[in-house]
């Protein structure tokens, strides 16, 4: 099975997906900070172009990769996809599965079953 994927140039994608377009319902608008009302074009348009923010707000399932946005794919790929073939312990426990958060903040003292920093940095600020 392969594992790793470099793509080429013929397979630089030609649309993003949109997964807003398959949601059985739609999400909830995006609210404004100071009013508590429904974000509209005109407040974001002073952070963001114009096209994104229709790009944001569209509910077509394809969304067409700008060609500016394909050239510079085409200059520089970021780094290859990896098949994940099977889970993997975290690091520093011990050779056991994925550890729950849950039980590290709750401690108060550094944490046995994984060995987190996250209770050691917290108790060390005690």
């Amino acid at each position: 099975m392969t594992k790793k994927f470099q793509l080429g140039e013929e397979r630089i994608p030609k649309a993003w997906y949109n997964i807003a377009a398959d949601l059985p319902q739609a999400l909830p608008p995006v609210l404004h900070p100071g009013t508590m009302k429904p974000v509209g074009p005109d407040d974001l348009a002073p952070l963001f172009p114009m096209a994104l923010i229709m790009q944001e707000v569209s509910q077509e399932r394809e969304i067409e990769v700008p060609e500016p946005v394909r050239d510079i794919y085409r200059m520089w790929r970021p780094t290859p996809l990896y098949r994940a073939t099977a889970p993997r312990p975290a690091p520093g426990n011990g050779g056991r599965r994925w550890p729950s958060p849950v039980h590290c903040l709750a401690s108060r003292s550094r944490c046995s079953r994984c060995a987190c920093r996250t209770t050691r940095n917290r108790t060390a600020a005690r």
